[in-house]
């Protein structure tokens, strides 16, 4: 069988109602689909093991049992059937409980035939596990230590379900990347990967960038516009510093999630969406639920399967080796290589701003260093930074303040030097093109030279 299944697809249907399985079996043949049939638990398990099924749907609420235990059996013993369960209008504890135990998704009571059909379809989509092959473009997670390994498998598991995931860890540790991947992997990998940054939208404007608008409903509305949800629609809406949302917003979010409906500002009606939920922050949505500044139930129901991703310092046997790679990423082409004095130095150094903060540091080395040799001096690791921001009342991320710390400095020179930069380099103690690189980096723009 080809990476997407076929349409001659066999599913099973497990329901105990008569009713039900005559409407969910009519309306997958109509797909082309192979129908089997299991009134209860024993039934689906025994038809699960005996022959090959591409998919599986199950009712919640069984004669001798729930659909948990089919979910279940399904994670351990037929790992590669995506599952999906039926369960009571708005019990969403039972949506999470199922997307925990590893369903591929799940359907509210009444069943939907556009959700069913949508579900279905995205399922048979599903890549076989070795299939799912990055493609050329998509940036890997770099590093062989147990902590990177146990995030690569848990992608490996979550992209193959539909069910939200919250990437926590601290900035610059590859959240987004993570979430990317994710999307690689799964069935939604040819659709639309729309990522926002929760706390760059004014509060005011939130719940128009989200649901969209109609024309009219505002002053400046003078055309119909989609939001983030009609973008991201088949495919992956991807919310990071999900932590700064405002509460108000949160209860619409929620709802948006919960109900897969949206409703444009200054529309009547709700528009159905097929969006998949990744989200991630640097803080601790936990601590932010305790401190009153985060719902329990936008929580409860983003947290559905949690990705952690380790800070670099945790990894420092993978530094050496993701420091190379990113080297030759980064020089183009050219031979440059670091000292042995070099990678012990970034060995010790704890990165407070992780990979982000690595790359940024080869970047910066590979405009200071000559011969093609980077040595320590050309990493400029600020060793005392750490403390500095410390005494500084910890009032910013440290390579915030060390970017503040050097803005500064470079543009004391400047003034001294009437703005001439070969001069400033001089006064700097560094090299003209040094200095050419950091001004362009920290934004800096010279006066008339």
């Amino acid at each position: 069988m080809s990476i997407e299944r076929q349409s001659t697809a066999r599913v099973l249907l497990v329901d105990d109602e008569p009713d039900i399985l005559e409407l969910l079996e009519l309306a997958l043949m109509r797909m082309g689909l192979i129908v089997e049939r299991a009134t209860n638990v024993r039934e689906a398990l025994r038809q699960l093991d005996s022959k090959p099924f591409d998919l599986c749907l199950t009712d919640m609420r069984l004669p001798d049992g729930d659909g948990l235990e089919v979910v279940r059996h399904i994670a351990v013993r037929h790992a590669d059937v995506p599952v999906a369960v039926i369960t009571a209008h708005g019990n969403m504890e039972n949506a999470v409980s199922v997307l925990k135990a590893g369903a591929f998704d799940y359907l509210s009571k009444p069943v939907a035939l556009e959700q069913l059909r949508a579900l279905v379809k995205a399922a048979l989509k599903l890549p076989q596990p070795s299939a799912a092959v990055v493609r050329d473009g998509v940036r890997p997670l770099l590093g062989n230590s147990t902590a990177m390994q146990k995030v690569r498998d848990l992608i490996e598991r979550v992209a193959r379900s539909q069910a939200p995931v919250h990437i926590s860890g601290e900035s610059g540790s590859g959240k987004e990347l993570a979430a990317r991947l994710i999307v690689e992997k799964s069935a939604r990998r040819d659709q639309p990967f729309v990522a926002v940054n929760c706390g760059a939208i004014p509060e005011n404007l939130m719940e128009s960038e989200f649901f969209g608008y109609r024309k009219g409903a505002f002053t400046g509305a003078d055309a119909d516009r989609d939001g983030f949800f009609q973008a991201a629609n088949g495919g992956t809406l991807f919310l990071d510093e999900v932590a700064d949302l405002p509460l108000s917003m949160q209860v619409k979010l929620l709802r948006a999630i919960q109900e897969k409906k949206v409703r444009k500002v200054g529309a009547t009606q709700e528009d159905a969406v097929d969006v998949r939920i990744i989200s991630a922050t640097h803080h601790s949505l936990g601590d932010r639920v305790q401190e009153g500044k985060f719902r329990q139930d936008m929580y409860y129901r983003l947290n559905v399967i949690t990705l952690p991703m380790p800070p670099l310092r945790e990894m420092r046997d993978d530094i050496a080796g993701i420091a190379s790679q990113l080297l030759v990423r980064l020089c183009d082409g050219d031979a440059v290589e670091f000292t042995p004095a070099a990678l012990q130095a970034l060995r010790s150094y704890d990165f407070p701003g992780n990979v982000r903060e690595l790359e940024n540091i080869i970047e910066r080395a590979l405009a200071l260093c000559s011969g093609g040799v980077v040595t320590p001096d050309d990493l400029q690791l600020a060793v005392t930074g750490a403390r500095e921001a410390q005494d500084a009342g910890g009032r910013f991320p440290l390579a915030d303040y060390l970017d503040r710390v050097e803005r500064a400095a470079i543009l004391e020179a400047l003034e001294q030097t009437g703005f001439n930069r070969t001069a400033a380099a001089k006064v700097l103690g560094v090299t003209f093109r040094a200095l050419r690189y950091r001004m362009a980096r920290l934004g800096i723009t010279g006066r008339d030279e």
